[in-house]
């Protein structure tokens, strides 16, 4: 299966099951699609040649031998030989390697467009004590066979509203690294609130990465980010982010944003950010019931690709000049990427990661968390309900008809189980919004790193020339 589309200039050629990506001129582009059509060799060789006036034969046997080539060796109109894999995927031992700890179901901030409903996932303010984290970690060390490293992520609602329980499971933790053999990477979501320099100074020294959530804008922010009183939180947290940024150095963070269908025009909010001396951005579309007001619509496609691609050419100019910024959905590896297996299984929610709630009970992950229908188990009986950690093992992209056909299903694995959950009652089901976007995400991310390529061989030229 291949993938072509043309953006800022590039002629571009995925080859789904290989993961070769070619650049081409016109005419191999022209030559691939009618490959990809079944056209005989004759017929093609007779369009090109009217097509292309003044185009050689010699030349157009060439071309069709370097195209050969490339399908000789495994790089074009490559067969899916990865389909059979998933078909063992419920017998594979369930090893743990990450926990979402839901250390606060409360928040200082009241977010209109918050799953969790002010943090408390539909339910009661609770906060999650040392005894029900510490238990939680044990969960992991037991659980999570024979992985070194392990990964946390402190949640909420906003967890530095618990932060004096974060400390104590980060100390317990590191005290159990040595006589565990394991290793824990922590990362922490916050609104930044409660930043102030003593919590900076803990930040960085034990979370392996750090997630800001800011939206832009001072008036796009302010919209929906609002504090409990109604105001809005741009004024207080932005000097906040930009304390913990400075002295965050370079260790991990990154600014994660929410845009919606109030602010299309989502890249003057990135950019803002990069202003404001941000470097390392996330902007997420919402996910929301269809009948808010701030709801994303299928009209609202062909602006939201527009944006996507006017931040790809930004990255590249702004690289350019000397002066880089990371877009997390452009991060992408060209030249080796994930492993097979996380490419058909995706995330490993229910699996390999579960969220952990402030009295112990265990989700497959936080988006599914209130919902009793997603109760796995909990941190004093570890997890009791096998069937759906059984269906959850079997939910990837080879799980969902839809993607059978698509060539972008081994970078999004078959896409967010809960997403699909929330769209359309079914974690294998497919939430086809999310699908258009992430496949234009992912045709930007390709055309930034060819970008990349091109510059690279011709500063490469100009030293050998030199």
């Amino acid at each position: 299966m291949i993938h072509q589309y043309k953006l800022n200039g590039y002629n571009i050629v995925l080859d789904t099951y290989s993961g070769g990506v070619h650049c081409v001129d016109d005419l191999s582009y022209d030559i691939i699609g009618l490959m990809d059509k079944g056209t005989e060799r004759e017929e093609i060789k007779k369009e090109m040649l009217e097509k292309y006036s003044g185009l050689k034969e010699a030349d157009l046997e060439e071309t069709l031998g370097e195209i050969d080539n490339l399908i000789e060796n495994g790089q074009l109109f490559t067969e899916d030989n990865f389909k059979g894999q998933n078909l063992d995927l419920k017998k594979r031992d369930s090893v743990i390697k990450a926990l979402c700890l839901h250390v606060a179901h409360t928040c200082n901030l009241n977010c209109e467009y918050c799953f969790a409903g002010q943090g408390k996932y539909h339910g009661e303010d609770a906060i999650m004590s040392f005894e029900v984290g510490k238990a939680a970690l044990d969960f992991l060390v037991k659980n999570s066979g024979t992985r070194k490293n392990l990964e946390v992520d402190f949640f909420g609602g906003e967890p530095l509203v618990n932060f004096d329980v974060v400390k104590q499971l980060v100390a317990y933790a590191r005290s159990i690294e040595k006589e565990t053999g394991k290793h824990f990477r922590f990362t922490l979501t916050t609104n930044g609130v409660l930043l102030d320099d003593d919590v900076i100074d803990f930040l960085n020294k034990e979370m392996n990465n750090v997630v800001l959530s800011l939206d832009g804008r001072k008036e796009v922010n302010d919209a929906k980010r609002k504090r409990l009183d109604g105001k809005g939180s741009y004024d207080i947290i932005v000097p906040k982010f930009q304390n913990f940024v400075k002295k965050r150095g370079d260790k991990e963070y990154y600014m994660r944003g929410t845009f919606t269908r109030n602010n299309l025009d989502f890249t003057n909010d990135i950019f803002h950010m990069l202003d404001l001396g941000f470097k390392e951005l996330s902007m997420e579309p919402v996910v929301s019931k269809p009948d808010t007001d701030y709801a994303l619509r299928e009209e609202d496609l062909d602006t939201i690709y527009e944006q996507y691609e006017i931040l790809a050419k930004e990255m590249i100019k702004r690289r350019r000049e000397g002066n880089p910024f990371t877009f997390y959905h452009y991060m992408i590896d060209l030249t080796g990427g994930p492993c097979i297996y996380k490419r058909i299984t995706g995330c490993g929610s229910g699996t390999e990661y579960l969220a952990v709630t402030p009295n112990g009970d265990f989700y497959p992950c936080h988006q599914f968390v209130g919902d009793k229908n997603f109760l796995m188990g909990n941190v004093r009986d570890g997890i009791t309900n096998t069937k759906l950690r059984d269906e959850f093992k079997l939910c990837n992209v080879y799980s969902r008809k839809e993607c059978e056909n698509c060539w972008a299903k081994l970078y999004c694995s078959g896409g967010c189980a809960a997403n699909s959950f929330h769209t359309t009652g079914s974690i294998n089901g497919v939430y086809e919004y999310g699908c258009k976007l992430f496949k234009k995400r992912i045709e930007c991310a390709i055309m930034v790193k060819i970008a990349e390529a091109m510059d690279e061989m011709e500063e490469e030229e100009k030293d050998t020339v030199g």
